[in-house]
């Protein structure tokens, strides 16, 4: 089946919050080093669909000249659905004379890290214990994943 990716769309809503609360444990994230909550869902984005299956989504903020990712997910990995999302958000940073893409992962997403630079983004800051201060906004974030201590965020971009 074909991979497709579209906008999303206020009838997606409901779906897109399933989402996220699957993959984030909820809709709310903190923001990119601004230190603020942020509902990712209200957020505008793009969805990735095998046939008519949700494949992904996408959600992403403009900020400053940029335009940040604030959540990815590939609900079908290993079928080009991170690239395809990120594709579409790069082109409407693009169409919109923004000067970067920019995200935030952590220490322990090294899955996510490798996917990211292979794409071309450029790490640019690692903020130290920054986990910290985003655990003090949604105390809900685990401590780790896969035996690592979570507590690092790591900055990266991509220069448009």
């Amino acid at each position: 089946m074909t991979l497709s990716v579209r906008p999303i769309e206020p009838h997606d809503l409901d779906m897109v919050s399933q989402v996220l609360r699957d993959s984030w444990g909820g809709t709310t994230v903190v923001a990119l080093g601004r230190g603020e909550l942020i509902d990712a869902a209200a957020q505008p984005g793009f969805i990735a669909e095998i046939g008519d299956q949700v494949a992904g989504v996408i959600t992403y903020a403009e900020h400053d000249g940029s335009v940040e990712i604030v959540t990815i997910d590939a609900v079908v990995p290993g079928k080009g659905v991170g690239k395809a999302l990120l594709d579409a958000v790069r082109a409407v940073a693009v169409e919109r004379g923004m000067i970067r893409l920019s995200l935030i992962t952590t220490n322990d997403n090294t899955h996510a890290l490798r996917f990211y630079q292979r794409y071309g983004f450029d790490l640019v800051a690692l903020h130290r214990n920054g986990v910290d201060r985003a655990r003090a906004l949604k105390p809900g974030i685990p401590a780790e994943a896969d035996g690592i201590p979570i507590k690092h965020e790591l900055e990266l971009e991509l220069i448009l």
